[in-house]
């Protein structure tokens, strides 16, 4: 079976790797000149490595991501609850740089005899009944099948003429990726809530590194507590998007990850979302069961999105009301520990 992957991020790297584990050796392309350096997605799920276990890349993540100890909220500048993670295997949540988690997935294809062809562009395809012909890199070659894994502009979902129905959500989000020798509770996932129904996320990617989001202009002016910034290595401003493409697979070509759906940060589920569609589609593949895979992966799809847009409707609320309440029903939660565990199931593993 020839298979081409379009797109070596997280979820075309899994779709590679779970092929080629399964004695299926696929072709991945990518655009771009060599591996990315930006840290873009954070948090791993436990499901996210239980999946990655199998082909080793989920041991090499352990041994480097940071295991967070709890997850704590904010009312500005005071801490009102703080979750504790850890006390089951639905409970585990990993921070590490995107760049980190796509490179132990590159070594874990490598390791099969995989290799990724950089500087190789997807410039259309076109498909009948017996292959997929792509063009790409100048050449043209024909595969059994494609998968589209190159993101939430994915040149390989317009190539097919789908639309990627949904919204923009108004404003801008920011974002810093710093350094900070002594930021405190340095293995804990931190949310504040501010003024106006803004909100600011302090997440660790490694020892003494941070992720910094925020729904204003400037991440770390957003930020309502002193940080020792020492080094930033990035920062910008980005839109939400809330999208969801109608069909997943159109004849021999299935899209996966951010080609598919994108949503909000809030919940963290887009990198994890991704990797699951393709582990699925890699499974899919070889077995010869296709047909289930639009309507599993659209259907999680889809609850994914709602989960993070009412998640982050709830902190982002300006219903002076709902913001007068919302600390005491965070303190409830974290006083009553089968509240606080059903809470962090919710959160955390969906």
């Amino acid at each position: 079976m020839k298979i081409l992957i379009v797109g070596a991020g997280p979820t075309g790297l899994t779709a590679a790797v779970e092929l080629a584990r399964r004695g299926v050796m696929p072709r991945i392309i990518d655009k771009r000149s060599g591996p990315s350096n930006l840290s873009r997605a954070v948090g791993i799920q436990q499901r996210t490595m239980d999946i990655l276990t199998p082909s080793g890349a989920a041991e090499e993540i352990r041994k480097e991501a940071v295991c967070f100890d709890g997850v704590a909220f904010h009312s500005g500048p005071r801490r009102i609850a703080k979750l504790a993670l850890n006390f089951d295997d639905k409970s585990r949540l990993y921070g590490l740089p995107q760049d980190r988690t796509e490179h132990f997935l590159a070594r874990a294809f490598a390791r099969y005899g995989g290799k990724i062809e950089y500087d190789t562009p997807f410039e259309g395809l076109t498909q009948d009944e017996t292959c997929a012909r792509v063009q790409m890199g100048g050449t043209e070659s024909p595969f059994d099948q494609v998968i589209g894994a190159d993101g939430a502009h994915s040149a390989v979902r317009a190539a097919l003429g789908l639309e990627f129905p949904g919204f923009d959500l108004p404003g801008q989000w920011s974002i810093a990726d710093v350094e900070s020798p002594d930021w405190r509770d340095p293995q804990c996932f931190q949310g504040f809530l501010l003024p106006h129904g803004d909100i600011c996320i302090v997440a660790p990617l490694e020892a003494a590194r941070f992720r910094v989001i925020a729904s204003r202009p400037d991440a770390l002016a957003a930020l309502p507590v002193p940080m020792n910034v020492t080094n930033i290595r990035r920062s910008g401003a980005f839109t939400i998007s809330v999208r969801q493409v109608t069909d997943y697979a159109v004849g021999r070509v299935c899209l996966a990850g951010d080609a598919a759906h994108c949503h909000s940060p809030a919940g963290g589920r887009g990198m994890n979302l991704g990797i699951a569609d393709a582990a699925d589609l890699a499974g899919r593949l070889v077995d010869g069961g296709l047909a289930g895979y639009h309507a599993a992966r659209h259907a999680e799809g889809a609850h994914v999105l709602a989960f993070s847009e009412t998640v982050r409707k709830a902190v982002q609320s300006k219903s002076p009301l709902r913001r007068m309440v919302m600390p005491w029903v965070m303190k409830l939660v974290a006083a009553v520990p089968p509240f606080q565990r059903a809470a962090v199931h919710y959160f955390v593993s969906g």
